[in-house]
């Protein structure tokens, strides 16, 4: 099922339940995806809707760790929902190994050994992870320790 079909049927399911939080973070979901829709002028591939939650997490975890900040621990908590709720539409996270072994395999293939290309070790690190959720920071800092 696309993911915006999903979308829309889970929104309409919330407004069955009368779930008010999870209605309104799907709506904000579905109105990401849209507006991204709108502004390219094309159809959205699965690649392009990762990216779009992906932005929409990040926005989440950096408002949560703000209000955190500011002693806001409601909005935090509200951010921290709809951060759950949009990674439910993700695909799985990597696990260590695997996050490893792709590291291992795009050094291995590079031949990459200064901290200086480590550019090169990203972009085949997370080549060989694609379509699943990886952290950008936390990858950076892994092939950071591997290559000092």
């Amino acid at each position: 099922m696309a993911l915006l079909d999903r979308i829309q049927t889970d929104m309409v399911a919330a407004m069955r339940a009368k779930e008010e939080t999870k209605l309104n973070a799907i709506r904000m979901i579905k109105a990401a995806l849209k507006k991204h829709e709108v502004d390219s002028m094309k159809p959205l591939d699965e690649a392009t809707e990762l990216q779009v939650l992906g932005t929409l997490i990040k926005q989440r975890r950096e408002a949560a760790d703000m209000f955190r900040k500011g002693n806001r621990m409601e909005l935090a908590e509200k951010e921290e929902v709809e951060l759950k709720l949009i990674e439910s539409y993700m695909p799985a996270a990597p696990s260590e190994q695997e996050i490893d072994a792709a590291i291992a395999a795009a050094m291995a293939e590079t031949g990459v050994t200064a901290a200086k290309q480590m550019g090169v070790v990203m972009k085949a690190a997370q080549a060989k992870l694609a379509g699943k959720r990886v952290d950008g920071k936390a990858l950076s800092e892994k092939v950071r320790a591997r290559l000092s």
